[in-house]
C-alpha cells in the first residue's frame, strides 16, 4: 500500500501572523494577458493584497522574487476577492475587493520592462462604494440576464442584500426572518441568489423579485412587508438540510441543466435548480472548504473536499474516487491552469500557507512477508473460550469496581475566618465608600492517592470578587494536605444574590477517569453590610409567618444591634455598602417577621438571612419541624416595573451601539473562526440592571425569558390540545415593547397557581408539596382563553399561602400590617 500525498508543485508562506478564510483565494487571469493563463490573488484580514504567477525551476520549488507580481497593503481587512467584468463599457476582467465598509474595482495591468527585473504591474482604482452596513460577503453574475457585465450583490451582517450595477448602486433588501448570514451564490440559469439561512434550511429568491420588492432603506420596513404594504419578499423555493452551511457552489456544465452544491458540517448536498435533492453524502469528518471543479464522465461531477484532518478527498458524485494529504488545513481550494499546467490544485490555510499541488504517489518498496499457514485446534479454541467466559463471569458477580474504590480519593474543605482581614485586600473595588472590607477564605484539599495536574476553582456571586479564583496542583502527594488562601470582597456597589461560594476540583484518578468534587461555603453578612438605623416607614414590605415562638434579633445577628446589652432585640437596621437600607422587626406577641426598605429588590438578602439563621437556630434547638411562610399578593406590577426600566436601558443602548458601530472596524461574524462573541457582564440584582449594558442589545435578557415561557405554556402548562400545537418562533428578535412577556408571564404564575407543574415526567400528576403565592388574572395566550380573559380581565388577584421549605427567593412585598 502506498501513502497517497499532495505533490508540492509551488509554495509560499504569506506575511506574519496573518490570517485568512475562503473568501480570501480566487484564481483567474486578471491583468487580461493573452496567454490565458491563471494569476493566483490572496487577499488577508490584516489589509494585504498579494497576485502571484508561480514559474517553478522545478517541482518543489518555493516562491522566487519574481513569482511575486504585485503585493499592496489596502488598510482595511479584506473579506473576499472577485475577478469580473465590473466596469460599464468594456469585457475586460477588473478585480473586486470587499472590505467590511466598502466595495473597491481595480484594473490590474502590466508594464514590460526592458532590465531583468522583469515586467512591472500595478492597480488602478476604478470606482469604490461606501457600505452603510457592515460587509460580510459578496457574489457577482449577470444579474436579470444582462449581456457583457456583471453585477455585484453584497450580503450585509444584518441578512441586507445590496445590489451593485457596476459603478451605481441598484437597490437593498433585506431577507426575512435573517439573524446571521450564510453563504451566498448565484446561479445564472435561473437568475436567483441562493443562501443558507439560520433556520438551517437552504432558500432560493429570484432577482426580479428582489428587484420588485419594497425597498429596505430600514430595517423596520421587513415588518411592514408581513402587513401587506408594497410588494412582499417571497422565497422562491427552501429546503430544510437540518444544518449550519458552509459554503455553495453552483455549477453548469451546460445551458440545459445546473446544481445547488451546498457544503454542510456533517453533510454534503447535490440540489437541482429547483430545491429538490439530486443526491446527498453523510461525511464522516469535519469539513472545511469545497470545490464542485469537473465533470468527468456524463451525469457526474467531481467535488474536492478539504477537511480539518489535512486531507482532501475527491468524489465522483457521492463515490470517494482519491485520498491525499496535505500539510496544512484548507480553509479554501481552487483549481486553475498555472504555467502550462491544468488542473493545478491551489490550497490556502487560515494562517497563510499557500500551496500549489497535483495528485499522485510515491511508490512503495516494502512487501509484506508471508505468513505461515497452520491448521487451527478448534477444540483448543473452545477450551479458551470457556475459561475467558469463567473469567468475565467471575468479574461480573464481584462488580467491575472494587470496594476501595467507592470512597472519595480527594476531600476538599472550605474554612471562612471568623474576622475580616486586618488590611483589606480590595484594591479595585468601585463601591463608592473608601473603605471596603475583605475576608480570608482557606480551602484544603487531602489526597487519598496520588494525584497530578489537579485544578482548583473558587466562584462567587457578583459583585462579590476573589483575589484569585484558579488554583494548580501539579502533584498531591497521599495524606499530604495542601492549603491555599485567598481573599473575598465586595467589587461593586449594589447587593449579590446571595453570599455563598462554590470551591470546585478537577482531577484525573490514577486509572484516567476525569472526576470533580466541590465544597460549599457561606461569607458572613458583615463583608457586605454593616449595622444602620432602622426606619419606620419604608415603601415596600415583607411579612414572614413562622410556626414557632419569636427570636430576639439579637440572637440572631450578633454584632448587628445597636443595643449589646439588651437581648430582646425586636428591631434592627442594616446598611449595605452601596448605600441600601433595610429594617428587620420581630414581633413581641406574634410568631412573625417584618423586613422592609425604599427599594424592592434589597428585601430579599436579609429575608434569605433571616431564613437560614432561623433554620439553624432552631436546628441547635433540637426542633425540626420548624418552618416559614408568608401570604398575601404575587407583586408582579413591581416586577413589571423593573422589566420595563431594563427594557428602556436597552433601548437607549441600542441607539448607542449603533452610533458606536459605524465607527468601529467588525470582521465577519460566521458561525466559522470569526464568529464574534459578546462576553456577558457580571450579572447583578433587579435593583442594578442598568449595568447589564454590555452592549448586547439586539439579543438580551426579554426575548429569551419569553422564548422560555412560552414553550413552558406549550408544553407542560398548557391546557388544551390547541395551546400544544402553537407555533413559536425560532427567531429572538427584539420587541416593540414588554406587554406580550409581561401577559406571558402573568398566565405563568396563574397556571403554577392553580396546580401546574414544571415537570413532564411520569409522577407529573402527585400532588405538589407547595402552593405558588397570589393567584393571577390570566392572560390569554390562544383562541380558547381569549373570551374568558376579557370578562375577568378586572378581577383583583386572590391571596394564597406559600410554605417555605427551603431558602428561596421570595418576588414581592406584602402590604399587610404587622401585629406588635
Amino acid at each position: 500500500m502506498s501513502l497517497f500525498k499532495a505533490r508540492d508543485w509551488w509554495s509560499t508562506l504569506l506575511g506574519e501572523k496573518e490570517e485568512f478564510d475562503q473568501g480570501c483565494l480566487c484564481l483567474a487571469d486578471v491583468d487580461n494577458s493573452r496567454s490565458g493563463q491563471d494569476k493566483i490573488i490572496v487577499g488577508s484580514f490584516m489589509g494585504y493584497l498579494r497576485i502571484f504567477n508561480p514559474r517553478p525551476v522545478k517541482t518543489g520549488d518555493g516562491a522566487q522574487a519574481e513569482d511575486l507580481l504585485l503585493e499592496v497593503h489596502l488598510r482595511d481587512p479584506i473579506l473576499q476577492v472577485e475577478v469580473g467584468k465590473f466596469v460599464s463599457g468594456t469585457e475586460m476582467l477588473h478585480l473586486a475587493v470587499l472590505h467590511s465598509r466598502q466595495l473597491c474595482v481595480y484594473f490590474v495591468s502590466g508594464t514590460l520592462g526592458n532590465v531583468e527585473h522583469g515586467n512591472q504591474y500595478q492597480m488602478k482604482l476604478m470606482y469604490k462604494h461606501h457600505l452603510q452596513r457592515t460587509a460580510c460577503n459578496m457574489t457577482y453574475g449577470p444579474f436579470g440576464g444582462v449581456k457583457g457585465r456583471d453585477l455585484i450583490c453584497i450580503q450585509s451582517m444584518d441578512g441586507m442584500l445590496m445590489v451593485f450595477e457596476q459603478e451605481s448602486y441598484a437597490f437593498g433588501r433585506f431577507l426575512p426572518g435573517s439573524l446571521l448570514p450564510g453563504p451566498l451564490a448565484y446561479s445564472a440559469r435561473t437568475d436567483s441568489f441562493i443562501t443558507v439561512s439560520s433556520c438551517r434550511q437552504v432558500e432560493s429568491y429570484k432577482y426580479q423579485v428582489l428587484a420588485f420588492a419594497t425597498d429596505a432603506d430600514k430595517r423596520e420596513e421587513t415588518e411592514q412587508q408581513k402587513l401587506g404594504s408594497g410588494k412582499r419578499l417571497v422565497v422562491d423555493w427552501t429546503l430544510n438540510i437540518g444544518e449550519q452551511a458552509l459554503d455553495i457552489c453552483i455549477v453548469s456544465f451546460n445551458q440545459s441543466t445546473s446544481s445547488v452544491f451546498v457544503l454542510g458540517e456533517r453533510n454534503f448536498f447535490c440540489l437541482k435548480d429547483n430545491g429538490q435533492i439530486r443526491f446527498m453524502k453523510k461525511l464522516d469528518y469535519n469539513p472545511s472548504c469545497f470545490l464542485p471543479y469537473c465533470s468527468v464522465s456524463e451525469g457526474t461531477i467531481n467535488t474536492l473536499i478539504g477537511n480539518h484532518n489535512n486531507m482532501l478527498h475527491i468524489y465522483q458524485d457521492v463515490t470517494l474516487k482519491w485520498a491525499t494529504q496535505l500539510p496544512h488545513i484548507p480553509v479554501a481550494v481552487k483549481v486553475g491552469s498555472l504555467h502550462d499546467l491544468k488542473g493545478v490544485i491551489v490550497t490556502l490555510s487560515d494562517d497563510g500557507h499557500l500551496q500549489c499541488s497535483y495528485l499522485g504517489t510515491d511508490p512503495s518498496l516494502f512487501q509484506a512477508p508471508k505468513i505461515e499457514s497452520r491448521e487451527l485446534n478448534y477444540e483448543e479454541l473452545d477450551a479458551e473460550l470457556k475459561e475467558l467466559q469463567k473469567i468475565i463471569k467471575d468479574v461480573k458477580s464481584q462488580g467491575v469496581w472494587p470496594m476501595t474504590e467507592r470512597e472519595d480519593d480527594l476531600k476538599v474543605s472550605a474554612a471562612v475566618s471568623p474576622s475580616l482581614d486586618s488590611v483589606s485586600q480590595a484594591t479595585d473595588a468601585d463601591v463608592g465608600t473608601d473603605l471596603v472590607p475583605s475576608i480570608t477564605v482557606k480551602v484544603t484539599l487531602q489526597s487519598r492517592v496520588t494525584l497530578q495536574k489537579a485544578k482548583l476553582s473558587v466562584y462567587v456571586q457578583p459583585p462579590l470578587a476573589l483575589t484569585c479564583d484558579h488554583f494548580s496542583f501539579d502533584f498531591l502527594a497521599p495524606e499530604v494536605t495542601s492549603t491555599v488562601a485567598f481573599s473575598v470582597y465586595l467589587k461593586r456597589g449594589y447587593t449579590p444574590s446571595e453570599l455563598e461560594g462554590n470551591a470546585v476540583v478537577s482531577y484525573a484518578k490514577p486509572t484516567g477517569i476525569p472526576r470533580v468534587i466541590q465544597c460549599k461555603f457561606r461569607l458572613p453578612l458583615k463583608l457586605i453590610c454593616l449595622p444602620g438605623q432602622p426606619s419606620k416607614t419604608a415603601s415596600h414590605k415583607l411579612t414572614i409567618d413562622t410556626n414557632k415562638s419569636p427570636v430576639s434579633l439579637f440572637n440572631l445577628f450578633p454584632g448587628f444591634s445597636s443595643q449589646p446589652d439588651d437581648d430582646q432585640v425586636n428591631v434592627m437596621g442594616f446598611c449595605f455598602l452601596g448605600g441600601s437600607r433595610v429594617t428587620l422587626l420581630a414581633s413581641k406577641t406574634s410568631q412573625r417577621y417584618r423586613i422592609q426598605s425604599e427599594q424592592f429588590e434589597d428585601l430579599w438578602l436579609i429575608t434569605n438571612e433571616l431564613i437560614l439563621r432561623l433554620q439553624e437556630y432552631f436546628e441547635k434547638q433540637g426542633i425540626k419541624d420548624f418552618a416559614c411562610s408568608f401570604s398575601g399578593f404575587i407583586p408582579l406590577q413591581e416586577y413589571f416595573e423593573l422589566i420595563d426600566h431594563h427594557f428602556e436601558l436597552r433601548l437607549n443602548g441600542q441607539k448607542l451601539e449603533e452610533l458606536l458601530s459605524q465607527r468601529a472596524v467588525q470582521f465577519r461574524a460566521i458561525e466559522r473562526r470569526l464568529l464574534t462573541r459578546f462576553k456577558d457582564k457580571t450579572p447583578a440584582p433587579l435593583q442594578h440592571l442598568d449595568t447589564l449594558l454590555d452592549g448586547t442589545y439586539k439579543q438580551g435578557w426579554e426575548e429569551t425569558v419569553d422564548a422560555a415561557v412560552s414553550h413552558l405554556l406549550k408544553t407542560c402548562l398548557s391546557k388544551s390540545s390547541k395551546e400544544q400545537a402553537l407555533n413559536l418562533s425560532s427567531h429572538l428578535n427584539m420587541p416593540k415593547d414588554t406587554s406580550r412577556l409581561k401577559k406571558h408571564i402573568t398566565l405563568l404564575c396563574d397556571r403554577l397557581a392553580k396546580g401546574g407543574r414544571l415537570c413532564l415526567s411520569a409522577d407529573a400528576a402527585t400532588p405538589q408539596t407547595i402552593v405558588m403565592p397570589g393567584g393571577c388574572t390570566p392572560i390569554p395566550e390562544s383562541d380558547l382563553e381569549e373570551r374568558s380573559a376579557e370578562q375577568d380581565s378586572t378581577e383583583p388577584f386572590t391571596s394564597h399561602r406559600l410554605l417555605i421549605a427551603e431558602p428561596s427567593a421570595p418576588e414581592g412585598s406584602i402590604h399587610q400590617g404587622l401585629s406588635e
